[in-house]
């Protein structure tokens, strides 16, 4: 977890590139992940069925409405019988709505779930692209934290758009349905005034209208600054999370070390900023309920008071009065959803904008901008690599190998040498296909496999034997082979726990993890490995045993080994590793990205 976190400044172009990119583009890009998910049909389904059973909810409400005006009509004329018989109409329609609102929520639900499921799947397949991740990594903000933006941000996304979609649907259906209600009730009325009279036909609509439409605009006036505000929190709660990992996978070396203190200062410093971020979307929210809230409360007696001319007019019954009430609060309420979820809405913007500009960095990632020039990959004849003029880009220079042409035969132990700072580790990535910037050629020998020993190996989560066949099936690897590369490296202990699932990287020290990933290379018996400076700590006894280890168990594959300037006897050819002080360094990428950071160069 060796990840270096961008400064405030480039998260702050990072938030504001992403605005840039806008709503809809935004929209496409979410549409199109899930248009090719797995669970496109699922989602295609449950949507029909909610338009549907929310379709008969606004039937069953304007039911529900129209019993409004006989049930108070018939406790307006003591009428006992009537009254009897409208409770039992409203247990019919009550009954009825009660089984699609648990309907509906139980779609509601599912939907939420496929929506994450497609998205989740979207995201992390473009993400492990082979060496893709990698690079978005080392190429700017956009890289810092993509576990929290397609784990927590993906499904706080999906969620919110269900929510907002479903609650959205429903309120222009209901607004469909009541308007015709509302119109209705208030086409003849005229007002009088100064002698005069004016006739706004459906006036009660247009009272809705202006009411919702100013609730809205205030509403969006006072809380346009939450999308901001929501997409900062969020920035800094991934930060303060990715410290507090990081922490604990490196909690030995803390120990050691005595750096408590010391982490527990640059903890504290995460949480003051997710706590600055959240008071800042407090003090918006606060803003925003005093619109929300006044509008809300003020609702209570507006559809008394819009109704209530035609009431008093004699236009309408008690019951009418109450039929024109309901039929108002039906439609200003879902013109006025925008408003009652302004706060959500801001909240779903801000999540969408952090996925979206993932999503969007992802694809894009293998565009390194400002820079044409790239190194050439191609596969060449079985049984040789070739290396012509191969000079490799970074933002500290240039990387080059002395040697320009460079053929190597299977079975040959070659040792690319440089001094300390040479970029080393750089060239191992680029052999390895993960750093294309640069120019010159790297041929691969076609349809052999090459194994790729990094200094720090990587243990999968599983068993030992998991481990070994990594990453193919154990299927491909016999226990006995297994137990046998163990055993070769000085790991016979660990021939009984095979099948096993440990932390392999917490149970083992560093010497062992070593050893295990040397066995790992026995093991899958590669006719190519390309090792980086994994040797070097090694002492001449040690360096003795693995090299007769792969004279001995692998006399066929081909060894490069990238490390330090003493060649070993095993080694029958040396290359050397340069930096060109002269060159042009790699340009950061466009404005909108962080300064692009390589981690971990020799």
């Amino acid at each position: 977890m060796n990840r270096d976190r961008p400064d405030q400044a480039n998260r702050k172009t990072d938030t504001e590139d992403q605005a840039k990119s806008g709503l809809l583009p935004q929209l496409y890009m979410m549409a199109r992940a899930l248009w090719a998910a797995p669970v496109r049909n699922t989602l295609f389904a449950l949507s029909v069925s909610l338009f549907l059973v929310i379709a008969a909810t606004a039937y069953g409400q304007i039911r529900l409405n129209n019993w409004n005006q006989p049930f108070y009509d018939a406790l307006s004329h003591h009428n006992f019988a009537q009254f009897l018989d409208q409770l039992g109409v409203f247990g019919l329609i009550a009954g009825t709505l009660l089984i699609l609102n648990v309907g509906q929520r139980w779609l509601g639900e599912t939907l939420k779930l496929k929506l994450r499921q497609g998205l989740v799947h979207d995201l992390v397949k473009n993400w492990l692209v082979p060496g893709r991740a990698f690079r978005l990594t080392n190429a700017g903000a956009m890289g810092v934290n993509p576990d929290q933006r397609m784990h927590e941000d993906a499904r706080h996304l999906t969620e919110l758009s269900a929510d907002l979609g479903i609650g959205l649907l429903q309120s222009s259906i209901l607004v469909a349905t009541f308007v015709k209600v509302l119109w209705g009730l208030s086409n003849n009325f005229a007002f009088h005034l100064a002698g005069r009279q004016l006739v706004i036909p459906g006036y009660m609509v247009w009272a809705a209208v202006l009411y919702s439409g100013s609730a809205s605009l205030v509403s969006y006036w006072v809380g346009s600054s939450l999308i901001e505000r929501n997409a900062q929190r969020y920035g800094r709660e991934a930060d303060l999370r990715f410290s507090l990992v990081r922490v604990n996978e490196h909690i030995d070396a803390i120990a050691l070390s005595g750096g408590e203190a010391d982490e527990a200062r640059r903890i504290e410093m995460d949480l003051k900023g997710v706590l600055t971020a959240t008071a800042r979307l407090v003090t918006g929210l606060t803003n925003l309920t005093w619109i929300t809230a006044g509008y809300g409360w003020f609702t209570l007696v507006a559809p008394i008071l819009v109704a209530a001319p035609l009431y008093f007019a004699g236009n309408l019954t008690f019951g009418g009065l109450m039929l024109a009430s309901g039929a108002f609060m039906q439609v200003q309420s879902s013109l006025r959803w925008f408003v009652d979820n302004f706060s959500t809405i801001a909240d779903w913007r801000a999540t969408l904008l952090r996925v979206a500009g993932f999503r969007r960095a992802v694809i894009e990632t293998d565009v390194m901008h400002g820079v044409e020039c790239r190194v050439a990959f191609s596969q060449g004849p079985p049984g040789e690599m070739r290396i012509e003029d191969l000079r490799i880009s970074s933002p500290s220079g240039c990387t080059l190998l002395q040697e320009k042409n460079v053929l190597i035969k299977r079975g040959e132990r070659v040792l690319i040498v440089g001094e300390s700072g040479a970029g080393k580790t750089l060239l191992f990535r680029t052999l390895a296909g993960l750093w294309p910037w640069g120019s010159g050629s790297v041929a691969y020998p076609d349809g052999e496999e090459i194994v790729y020993a990094p200094r720090t190996p990587y243990f999968p989560p599983g068993t030992l034997h998991e481990v070994l066949a990594y990453p193919k099936s154990t299927e491909l690897f016999d226990a006995q082979a297994c137990i046998q590369a163990l055993e070769r490296v000085g790991l016979s202990r660990l021939t009984a726990l095979l099948d096993e699932t440990q932390r392999w990287d917490r149970e083992l020290n560093e010497d062992e993890q070593q050893a295990l990933a040397l066995a790992r290379v026995i093991v899958h018996k590669a006719p190519w490995v390309l090792i980086d400076e994994v040797l070097d700590t090694l002492d001449d006894d040690a360096l003795d045993k693995v090299a007769e280890i792969f004279t001995h168990d692998l006399p066929q594959s081909t060894v490069i080994l990238i490390g330090r300037t003493d060649a070993h006897h095993f080694f029958t050819r040396v290359l050397h590793l340069a930096v060109d002080p002269t060159a042009k360094k790699l340009e950061p990428p466009a404005a909108r990205e962080a300064p692009l950071q390589l981690a971990g160069s020799a």
